[in-house]
């Protein structure tokens, strides 16, 4: 099987045929198109025709480059034409009955060198192998959507194959530019195994009413840096097809974080699936159209609004980096900011560092010298929390732990003035818990800030049962003055954010531990493939393993879902005092400094 693979097969040509069989003609192969419909092969040649046109265009190749990709791409509505092909690529319709037939089509039509792989993305490899008269050719070589943009390859062995005709595949995934992550056979690989899980949790989160759909995806794009929300993402896969993928994953795994959301089953049956049919969570222009337009569940502007009450002041009760970085953001926005810590060389310290930062934003050119002065001279340090006593908000940023939060909510209570807002930033722990402890839960409201506050721009408000309308109303106003933008979300473990990225992480925990992929395969497959600013492991070396574990541990205890139990690494790399970047070593070895 050690051969050049100059002439390839690829077998479907959809949208995703199409866009593989166009890298391979780029790289220099010879590519024989197949699809039993005239008008897809047809489309095919037309897509490839505007694709390098446009290529020529940016002067990206020349117009003898494109004229030579043109040429070698020949499309055919037979199998008998991939019969010179050295590796037949499938991308035909999710089915087993669909893909084993194909297979066992191919058995009967190419030499029996040929390596013969399947794009699926959500099926058992193995199985498919199974049909086949040798299955030690057969592998899997899943591209990402859309093949010519898309780094990330996983190519996928199963028991059955043979090494020598997954070393020819990786080959010619390094040849054509991509980035190839050797992975076993199981549903979902790596990439969308870990995506397919999170959008699953992100639908049931819409389904079950908890936040609407475009909280629910800005909170993912703002908050963890990703390029595209659950939902919308979930229309632009396709929801039958994410259902099939979450089918195959459950079967597999029994695990409930991959029964398919209920909704998801009753949109697919309804035939809105997504940008496609032109609805799906959200509707679009057009069928196959990008640009969404205003339905029933789309916000309406000041609908329902309540007034919030008037703020000047603002009061942040801590010391630590986010202390520090809330109080910037409220005294560069222009208000009067009373920072209070326990001692006033604390306050001081906290105020030092807030100096530090925006002489930082001066250097970059992204502050001025007069209005970092005027932001510095807004902040008051002190040693007490009884300085709190005349500010309209008062936002704790202290250690995330319960009785701390709520002796401090007990002197706010007792300081702060009528009327005054007390706001905490906790990013797992009951609000409520929190309000209860004080004489007026009404005016107690969550204000989750992220890591580091002046860069972030989400702020998840949360509201618990008791909190007031003008209240909650009075803390979104405040956060479109500091230019932050917020999401409304319910009293329970994890917000939105935390409650949909702490599961992918932890997910991600298990497969290192079921030696199913390195820690390198698996962020870079979630970068390259999902397009994750960070990889898992990256993400959660920064975000420090003895937090992670926290939030963990209270999503396990509110929801009592098993598949939410923290991985057993985790808690032993905690209990060796391995915390990530902070102690030098986490799951990765750092550099100290």
């Amino acid at each position: 099987m050690d051969t050049p693979l100059s002439t390839i097969a690829v077998v479907g040509l959809g949208t995703m045929g199409t866009g593989i069989a166009e890298v391979l003609a780029r790289a220099g192969r010879e590519v024989i198109g197949i699809d039993v419909s005239e008008a897809a092969a047809l489309q095919a040649v037309v897509s490839l025709e505007a694709s390098t046109a446009r290529a020529v265009n940016r002067e990206r190749i020349t117009e003898q480059e494109r004229r030579d990709i043109l040429a070698r791409f020949r499309t055919f509505t037979d199998l008998q034409a991939a019969a010179d092909a050295e590796l037949v690529i499938e991308v035909v319709p999710e089915t087993y009955e669909i893909k084993q037939q194909v297979f066992r089509d191919l058995d009967a039509v190419v030499s029996p060198t040929a390596i013969l792989a399947t794009g699926t993305n959500a099926l058992s490899v193995t199985r498919l192998a199974a049909e086949s008269q040798h299955p030690e050719r057969v592998l899997g070589m899943h591209f990402f959507n859309p093949a010519p943009a898309m780094k990330l390859v996983e190519v996928v062995s199963s028991v059955l194959t043979a090494p020598p005709a997954v070393e020819s595949v990786t080959r010619l995934a390094r040849e054509l530019g991509k980035e190839p992550v050797a992975v076993g056979d199981r549903p979902g690989f790596v990439a969308d195994g870990l995506l397919f899980g999170y959008l699953n949790q992100a639908a049931a989160m819409y389904e079950a009413n908890y936040a609407s759909r475009e909280d629910i995806d800005a909170a993912m794009k703002l908050g963890c840096g990703l390029p595209m929300g659950p939902l919308a993402l979930l229309d632009l896969i396709g929801i039958d097809t994410a259902r099939t993928v979450l089918e195959a994953m459950y079967a597999a795994s029994h695990d409930r974080l991959h029964a398919p959301a209920p909704v998801l089953g009753q949109l697919s049956e309804a035939g809105l699936t997504g940008r496609k049919a032109g609805r799906g969570f959200y509707t679009y222009d057009t069928p196959g159209g990008q640009s969404t337009v205003p339905d029933a569940r789309t916000p309406s502007a000041g609908a329902g609004e309540v007034a919030g009450r008037e703020v000047s002041a603002v009061g942040v009760a801590g010391s630590g980096t986010m202390a520090s970085g809330i109080a910037e953001v409220f005294a560069k926005a222009g208000y009067a900011v009373v920072l209070a810590a326990r001692s006033q060389e604390k306050a001081d310290t906290a105020k030092a560092r807030i100096a530090k930062s925006l002489e930082r934003s001066v250097t970059k050119g992204r502050l001025t010298e007069t209005a970092r002065d005027e932001a510095l001279a807004r902040i008051t340090a002190a040693g007490s929390l009884d300085a709190l006593a005349d500010v309209d908000l008062a936002v704790e940023a202290v250690a995330e732990d319960l009785e701390i939060k709520q002796q401090l909510f007990v002197t706010l209570d007792k300081v702060c003035k009528p009327g005054a807002v007390l706001a905490t930033t906790t990013s797992s722990l009951p609000v409520v818990a929190v309000a209860r402890v004080t004489s007026r839960p009404q005016d107690v409201v969550g204000m989750h800030f992220f890591n580091p506050a002046p860069a972030m721009k989400l702020v998840e408000v949360v509201r618990t049962v008791l909190t007031a309308d003008d209240v909650h109303a009075t803390v979104r106003e405040v956060c479109l003055k500091v230019r932050k933008h917020p999401v409304d979300c319910g009293d329970r473990a994890g917000f939105i954010v935390n409650a949909l990225l702490f599961p992918y992480l932890n997910n991600a925990i298990k497969m290192v531990e079921e030696h199913y992929a390195t820690l390198d395969d698996i962020d870079a497959a979630m970068k390259l493939g999902g397009g994750y600013p960070m990889g898992p492991f990256e993400l959660l070396d920064v975000v420090g393993l003895d937090v992670s574990l926290a939030i963990e541990k209270v999503l396990h205890s509110e929801f009592r879902d098993p598949g939410l139990a923290p991985a057993p690494l985790l808690e032993h790399l905690v209990a060796a005092g391995c915390l990530g970047r902070k102690t030098g070593r986490g799951f990765r070895e750092y550099a100290r400094r």
